[in-house]
């Protein structure tokens, strides 16, 4: 289950990037008037994600590309927590709801009949602000949903769960593209990646049979696997496969996908110790989360 929009919300959406590139980004050319640096207490913040970056599911939904000071989902949670520090942020939110991660996976949606709108690589990464000192990144659960619909409708032949986990090496290479990107424009940002929780143990799947399970979970932890290896090349990864809090049902919203506001504010609390810390500890590579529907 993913948030669908239609082909006019979708337009209006693609319009916004194009105004919130005009006003906050310099089009990829220098441009004396963009504000850079500004000292430790002023952050330029730039947030890369889908439906969870407008806090879809939570008491205060924010538009895409707003500041939303109010909202209650976990970009504008860190957001405030930054600014009751004294920081002064400037937010840069380019969540675009139902997106995933890179062009081969909505290539994919796009085969099933889904309505993705775009994916990271090219709708989000081309605006990320030169000025950044901040960027967050979260994807990978629309991803392995579309995986996960591509082989209940048969696509995944006779050998499903190497069908599915051979795209965790784009969904990599996507992110590594990602990363690559943030520090071409802004080479001093801090960069923090959430890797995706494993599907298998998420509200909205709990009746699923056990071997659907067992294949969302083999996607989920594959994809989760590549996030974790940008944690080498010096992104702070923000565990939320290996977090118990992820799977607790009363973190959720009512369509058991899209958190709660209490599961906005683990996940603010966990990003927030990456801002203020210059380390994290290393992702796991194997957890008790990571076996949920074995």
């Amino acid at each position: 289950m993913r948030w669908m929009l239609s082909r006019a919300a979708v337009a209006a959406l693609l319009v916004g990037v194009a105004a919130c590139s005009s006003k906050n980004d310099d089009g990829g050319s220098d441009n004396p008037n963009q504000p850079s640096g500004g000292g430790s207490n002023t952050v330029y913040y730039s947030a890369i994600s889908a439906s969870d970056g407008t806090g879809f599911g939570s008491s205060s939904v924010c538009l895409p590309f707003a500041d939303c000071p109010n909202g209650t989902g976990w970009v504008q949670r860190v957001v405030r927590e930054m600014r009751d520090s004294g920081k002064t942020v400037t937010v840069l939110n380019l969540a675009i709801p139902g997106s995933v991660v890179g062009p081969e996976i909505e290539n994919l949606a796009r085969q099933l009949g889904q309505g993705t709108i775009g994916n990271y690589v090219e709708r989000q990464l081309p605006f990320v602000s030169r000025s950044s000192t901040l960027v967050t990144v979260f994807g990978g659960a629309n991803d392995v949903n579309v995986v996960g619909s591509a082989i209940e409708q048969g696509l995944g032949g006779g050998n499903p769960v190497g069908w599915g986990t051979a795209f965790a090496t784009g969904f990599g290479r996507d992110l590594g593209t990602i990363v690559d990107g943030v520090r071409a424009k802004a080479p001093n940002a801090k960069i923090i990646l959430l890797n995706p929780p494993n599907g298998a143990g998420m509200p909205y799947v709990a009746d699923r049979p056990r071997d659907q399970l067992r294949i969302l979970q083999a996607i989920s932890v594959a994809f989760s696997a590549q996030a974790n290896a940008q944690a080498s090349r010096g992104v702070l990864v923000v565990d939320l496969m290996c977090d118990p809090r992820s799977y607790m049902p009363s973190n959720y919203s009512s369509d058991g996908f899209h958190p709660n506001d209490g599961g906005y504010a683990f996940m603010a609390e966990a990003v927030s110790r990456a801002v203020n810390s210059g380390s994290l500890p290393a992702p796991r590579a194997d957890c008790p989360q990571m076996h949920l529907a074995d």
